[in-house]
């Protein structure tokens, strides 16, 4: 009875992808090594909003700036661009049709995008009530913070697109098949830091 050989955490190719599986183990292991060091980043300006969230100086404090209706589209968005990245990761693992594997991609591409257009939205919105950074330590950590986040998903569209025209143009070859299974452990692990975004700053802060 035959089973498959699991060799890293993540989307494993399978048997049925040959050398591509084996050549990804040591590609995937450094790119978690990536992801660790982000994580460190991600918790020193978490630590930075926590410790400064009371210091607002006199200025306006997070319910009067945060529009939770806003952000919870934000985190239906992004949950479902994980679910989306999911199919496509699954169409690229059992060698689904390219043009089933871009779909999915560019529907994802879609849902960061319009996550973005909202996130943006409620800066302006925020800047209007005189919510900008250097009004107070709690603004200014807060836009350490998220924007911080919207910037990783910025950098994550743009990969999609050029991951995407790599697809249109060369097909599903070996880069294409490590790209995506790099950029869905992005995607999804800032899938998992915007929970804690949702969590520790705007749910705590309208608390």
């Amino acid at each position: 009875m035959s089973h498959e050989v699991i060799k890293h955490p993540g989307l494993n190719l399978g048997a049925a992808h040959g050398p591509q599986h084996d050549a990804s183990e040591a590609l995937m292991f450094g790119f978690w090594i990536f992801l660790m060091s982000d994580a460190i980043l991600f918790g020193l300006v978490f630590a930075s909003y926590v410790t400064l969230v009371n210091a607002t100086a006199g200025g306006p404090e997070p319910h009067a700036l945060y529009d939770i209706k806003s952000v919870f589209i934000e985190t239906l968005l992004l949950l479902a661009s994980s679910f989306t990245f999911g199919m496509a990761s699954l169409a690229l693992k059992y060698q689904h049709s390219t043009a089933r594997l871009i779909g999915w991609l560019m529907v994802t591409l879609v849902l960061g995008v319009t996550f973005l257009d909202f996130e943006l939205h409620d800066f302006v919105s925020m800047f209007a009530k005189d919510g900008v950074p250097s009004r107070s330590g709690f603004l200014s950590a807060f836009f350490d913070l998220v924007p911080l986040h919207g910037l990783h998903v910025a950098g994550g569209c743009i990969w999609l697109i050029c991951l995407v025209g790599q697809i249109a143009k060369y097909g599903v070859d070996t880069q294409a098949k490590h790209g995506v299974m790099r950029l869905a452990l992005f995607w999804h692990f800032l899938d998992i830091v915007w929970i804690a975004i949702y969590s520790v700053v705007y749910l705590a802060g309208l608390a």
